[in-house]
């Protein structure tokens, strides 16, 4: 039985396949396309009977898929739009559980720099900014040059470890793109904690609220851009 989860009103029910990841995009003929992110972050995930190996090499090799739930969406403060990310795992690793929140990329942008985000913000843009510097313990708000996706994709990751009551946290870019494609602005947030990576490497530091929070960039196999 497949360990990835298709949620149905809140009821979540075994996926059937890749397929069964199209109908949770927000606009599925546009966002489903062959060599794009979102199914390429499927079909290696539903071939992999469990961890995809790259994603095993981070975690080490003791490193288990609990539950593994596409496009899941996670209320944040300031707002009505949620975190919606591509794929929120369960991990068991070195005896401790794990929320994974994983970002798919192929050679899409990110999205919004905090410059761009954080344009004379509203009051809710301020409130939402400050939950987020806060979650994560760095300074708010937070430098214009990082790209505010990873900002609220690590903080739901965090989120959800509290709710599930997680030993440690995760934010986790697996990529495609055989250029590394947005690795320098991975770089750049890696920075805001002092850290600093290679693909195909995990760094941690801690949260403020004593958690540890893990964070890298995975090179999966381009085999599964043509599939």
């Amino acid at each position: 039985m497949s360990r990835v989860y298709v949620p149905s009103s809140g009821v979540y029910v075994p996926s059937s396949g890749p397929e069964a990841w199209r109908s949770l995009l927000a606009d599925p003929r546009k966002h489903w396309r062959k060599g794009f992110s979102v199914r390429t972050l499927a079909c290696a995930w539903e071939a992999a009977n469990g961890l995809p190996s790259e994603i095993a090499a981070l975690l080490g090799k003791d490193s288990e898929l609990l539950l593994a739930i596409p496009e899941h969406k996670v209320p944040l403060p300031g707002g009505t739009r949620e975190s919606q990310t591509d794929l929120f795992a369960l991990v068991r690793a070195k005896g401790r559980t794990m929320t994974i929140a994983v970002e798919g990329k192929v050679n899409e942008p990110l999205g919004p720099t905090v410059a761009e985000w954080f344009v004379n913000p509203s009051a809710g843009k301020r409130k939402r900014m400050s939950f987020l510097c806060s979650t994560l313990g760095i300074s708010d708000p937070a430098p214009s040059d990082v790209y505010y996706q990873l900002l609220h994709r690590t903080a739901s990751a965090a989120i959800e470890a509290n709710r599930f009551k997680t030993d440690d946290v995760a934010m986790i870019v697996h990529s495609f793109s055989s250029e590394h494609m947005w690795f320098d602005a991975f770089a750049r947030f890696l920075a805001l904690f002092r850290l600093a990576a290679k693909p195909g490497q995990l760094v941690s530091t801690s949260l403020p609220d004593g958690r540890r929070l893990y964070l890298g960039w995975a090179r999966g196999n381009p085999k599964f851009l043509a599939a």
